[in-house]
């Protein structure tokens, strides 16, 4: 129904990804393609997908409106907000009270870490980490105290709680940093481990700000459980940063917003993401939103799930029957993969600076796993027509992994 297929080329169209664009929170891919290899974007999470149809109707609709003076949200925009998570995630007493705007959920979570805790004081977060979280974090002056994922037998990402109550014990933490489903491994949590981490949390007075911009992207039948709805316990302690940005490639549209039960975290929050005076929403962000969250945009989304799916699998299988020594769990949820070469760095004498410098000259513009506190890894975004997916593996096997 939807066009999944087309490759949309990005290239002078405002496109930090195709273009390369130099921006304060991401480093660039180092080197450039050679001649006959056209680029193929990966380095940045977002897709090569054109947006549902039933946002860019909304959107030209408002527009066909000529005045864009003040304005203060509607109570549709609160409407499908509460319509989205309650078909998506089952959360049926959310109030307009619960919900607030915010420019982006990276700018809502270091709002919220200001509300949690002063500069200097340790936050718990897990690695792989986020490459956003790492760069907050040291900007704003926080102790990161990092807890590891492992991989167990059965080749799951798993939450090291042991290490967490060590840490949380020698570092005397009280903020948790948590990605749900999480970037960049994939993994999207189960209820019995989000309960071990709501014993935890009670037990240690802990609190947690939850990124959870990636819930719509549970694939391969998995289920994303918002973390304010595993208990009363994070149900007050949470507060959790959603947006459609990801989910229907709105990135430059800017817009996100939080829930908090709590009512002092959220006047705390509501108070510290306004006292700069940033946080004002954008009339076509909230017509977005109203549009993305709409029955057609679950129509579209639906789909996108299954090429993704579809991505995820051949990608997965063919590194596995292709290259020994590169270690790819298979992703649960979002739609980016993480690559983790030391192995077979190793056993050809290579170092993953010529890996990651093979690649983009191929025209695979990756992003080196170091920004995810992975040595020798690599990330790459798996949101393109699966011709391309194809045509990404396949230079992979001739040029990068050789």
């Amino acid at each position: 129904m939807f066009d999944f297929e087309t490759w949309v080329d990005r290239c002078g169209h405002d496109s930090m990804s195709a273009d390369r664009l130099k921006n304060d929170l991401w480093q660039l891919p180092v080197g450039n393609p050679k001649p006959g290899f056209d680029p193929i974007p990966l380095w940045l999470a977002d897709m090569n997908f054109a947006t549902a149809p039933c946002v860019i109707e909304v959107i030209k609709k408002r527009l066909d409106h000529p005045i864009f003076g003040y304005f203060a949200p509607s109570a549709k925009y609160y409407e499908a907000i509460k319509k989205w998570q309650k078909d998506s995630f089952g959360v049926t007493d959310l109030s307009e009270q619960n919900i607030g705007y915010q420019n982006g959920v990276l700018g809502g979570v270091t709002s919220a870490l200001s509300v949690l805790t002063d500069r200097g004081g340790a936050v718990l977060v897990h690695s792989p980490i986020y490459s956003g979280f790492l760069t907050q974090l040291k900007r704003n002056g926080y102790e990161i105290v990092l807890s590891d994922l492992v991989v167990d037998e059965a080749g799951v990402w798993r939450m090291d709680f042991a290490d967490m109550e060590r840490k949380i014990q020698q570092y005397k933490i009280h903020t948790l940093l948590f990605c749900s489903p999480h970037n960049p491994t994939g993994r999207v949590w189960s209820r019995e481990e989000l309960e071990r981490l709501s014993d935890l949390c009670e037990k240690y007075d802990i609190y947690v700000i939850c990124d959870e911009i990636w819930a719509d992207f549970s694939l391969f039948g998995n289920r994303h459980i918002p973390l304010q709805t595993v208990s009363l316990a994070l149900r007050e302690r949470t507060m959790a940063f959603y947006s459609p940005s990801k989910t229907f490639n709105l990135a430059g549209i800017v817009g996100a917003y939080h829930i908090v039960y709590n009512q002092r975290l959220m006047d705390r929050l509501s108070w510290q993401s306004c006292t700069s005076h940033y946080n004002d929403m954008n009339v076509l962000t909230m017509h977005a939103l109203i549009g993305a969250y709409s029955e057609q945009g679950r129509i579209w989304l639906d789909e996108l799930k299954q090429v993704l799916e579809e991505n995820i699998t051949y990608t997965t299988h063919f590194i596995h029957q292709n290259f020994e020594g590169i270690r790819l769990v298979k992703p649960q949820g979002t739609f980016v993969m993480l690559l983790e070469c030391s192995q077979w760095c190793q056993k050809h004498g290579v170092a993953i600076e010529e890996v990651l410098l093979r690649g983009v000259e191929a025209g695979v513009i990756w992003r080196d796993g170091k920004a995810f506190n992975v040595p020798c890894g690599i990330r790459m975004n798996v949101g393109i027509p699966f011709a391309k997916i194809k045509e990404v593996c396949d230079r992979l096997l001739k040029y990068v992994f050789i």
